[in-house]
């Protein structure tokens, strides 16, 4: 590669072992997880005692030739703040780590003011679980704009996955408008394939709001590789936010049961549907801007066994 390359969403955990909407996810053996009443491959088999490490992430980043990558979470995972606390530390020039409340609960603040603490940069809200059967949790409640207050007040970088479609885009309108200057990454890329996805892809472009791809190979998963479809989705981001809104991201490792890591972002580097300069904003110069990622180590090809 010519150009750095940053991963804007990936996942990290020592072990699953929580519920969502009162079902139990938990981790079991050769990468699988009892998920919400089934079995799933949470994670490629060969990861067989289900720990889903730093070090394992920074092999495939490093046979990837992906320099950096930003650690997001999900409830489906469980908190994992305190494991995240030790991989930021040990491999600060690597990891941006994002710490996360459960803001699902009262008292959300108070967990928020203590991971901005503990050092965190970045938090995260997977705001698409706040979206069920049983109701709503409004993203501009009291105490969840205290939160986006003292982020923006303190330059801690909002991650977040919203609900399909445009369901909570006037609520991020809100927010964007009560906070302008805190630095928001919405996730999934918008959950392409869903409808009305454009509108979420819309709030990129305002000053502070980003893009990123974590998970569009699996939301294109049916038309599998290259993700032709993903491209052309990619090049209508760019029409509706600029190019330089948009960020690259794999969603690992849950996407590498179906794909290897590479694949998650050579089928972009090998399109002839967009240029070389985007390719090389989406694929990292974005992400090193807005997440402030420092030098990045120059990782050499290595070449395969099979080749």
């Amino acid at each position: 590669m010519t150009f750095p390359i940053i991963d804007a969403h990936a996942h990290l955990w020592l072990r699953q072992d929580t519920e969502v909407e009162g079902k139990k996810i938990e981790t079991l053996t050769n990468g699988r997880s009892f998920f919400m009443g089934e079995i799933r491959q949470m994670l490629p088999p060969f990861m067989t005692d289900g720990r889903n490490t730093a070090e394992i992430f920074l092999s495939n980043m490093n046979y990837a030739q992906v320099s950096a990558a930003v650690i997001t979470q999900e409830y489906i995972d469980g908190l994992q703040n305190d494991y995240l606390l030790e991989v930021q530390a040990k491999y600060p020039g690597r990891f941006l780590c994002c710490g996360m409340a459960d803001v699902r609960k009262p008292g959300c603040f108070r967990h928020a003011e203590q991971l901005i603490t503990q050092g965190f940069r970045a938090l995260k809200i997977p705001a698409n679980r706040l979206v069920t059967d049983k109701g709503k949790i409004p993203l501009t409640g009291e105490e969840m704009m205290r939160i986006f207050k003292l982020m923006e007040a303190n330059g801690v970088i909002l991650s977040i996955d919203l609900y399909d479609g445009a369901e909570q885009v006037p609520e991020m309108k809100e927010i964007i408008a009560e906070c302008p200057a805190l630095k928001i990454a919405i996730g999934h890329f918008g959950m392409v394939t869903r409808r009305d996805w454009q509108e979420q892809v819309k709030l990129a472009r305002n000053e502070n709001v980003m893009i990123e791809s974590g998970g569009i190979t699996w939301l294109f998963n049916d038309e599998f590789y290259p993700f032709t479809g993903a491209v052309w989705a990619i090049k209508e981001a760019i029409e509706l936010a600029g190019i330089e809104k948009l960020m690259w991201g794999s969603d690992y490792p849950r996407t590498i049961t179906a794909i290897t890591y590479r694949m998650s972002y050579d089928f972009i580097v090998k399109s002839n549907l967009l240029a070389d300069g985007e390719k090389t904003l989406f694929l990292g110069r974005n992400a090193k801007v807005f997440y402030g990622f420092g030098d990045l180590p120059e990782l050499p090809y290595i070449k395969n066994m099979s080749e």
